[in-house]
């Protein structure tokens, strides 16, 4: 399986790439700020064309470009229910006050939903796209809406973990739907009970596995499944 990706836009949010193999369909994972550009190189290198766009959650910083991408290559984007409001009101996930106000009068002409949009509503679900199967796990506490969507690679499990799981540390929760408790159990039922090889790719920062995050992350200390 081909895995890539690249930091997007000035919070440098992780957009991932994955495809059975070059000249397949591709799966494109959280198109942040200016991800187009690279993307396409991305695509274009290995003949990719994306059959979908997944997005862990709805944070304007990792669905800048869901809409460009998706109708470019002419692909539904998936967003989990509870999250999909933000496609179209972006800052609605950072809160009120003045400064979200004024962003909102800026931002919101700017962003529509894309032509396709399907809702990832069943938790543990699993979707066939491009010849790879995806689960999605529902893992609020970042926002209402997060997932973690998992694939196989071989004898492995790789999981794009979003805002939910860090190398060395966990997501934020002061932001609207945010709930630590939540996060914590997220990261409890859904990933401390997968495999120690369990490659983690996170919205932000570097790699790691489930195994150094459990023995090392100072966020799960005492945490177990």
């Amino acid at each position: 399986m081909l895995i890539t990706g690249f930091p997007a836009g000035l919070l440098a949010c992780n957009c991932y790439v994955l495809a059975p193999r070059q000249g397949a369909d591709a799966i494109v994972v959280d198109p942040g700020q200016r991800a187009m550009g690279s993307l396409a190189r991305i695509l274009d290198e290995n003949r990719l064309t994306p059959a979908a766009v997944l997005l862990t959650h709805g944070h304007i910083d990792h669905m800048w470009s869901a809409q460009k991408v998706a109708d470019t290559y002419g692909c539904p984007t998936f967003v989990h229910p509870a999250d999909r409001h933000m496609l179209t009101d972006p800052i609605a996930g950072l809160g009120q006050g003045f400064l979200a106000g004024l962003g909102r009068l800026a931002l919101s002409p700017v962003f529509r939903e894309p032509r396709q949009v399907l809702e990832l509503d069943r938790d543990g679900d699993k979707i066939e796209l491009g010849g790879i199967t995806v689960t999605v796990d529902h893992t609020p506490g970042h926002t209402k809406g997060s997932v973690v969507f998992r694939v196989e690679e071989g004898p492995d499990q790789v999981a794009f973990t979003g805002d939910t799981l860090f190398r060395a540390s966990v997501g934020r929760t002061d932001l609207p739907g945010g709930s630590g408790r939540d996060l914590l159990e997220s990261i409890v039922t859904k990933l401390l009970v997968l495999d120690d090889d369990t490659l983690v790719l996170p919205g932000h920062g570097e790699r790691s596995t489930i195994g150094v995050e459990r023995h090392t992350n100072p966020f799960l200390e005492g945490l177990k499944p």
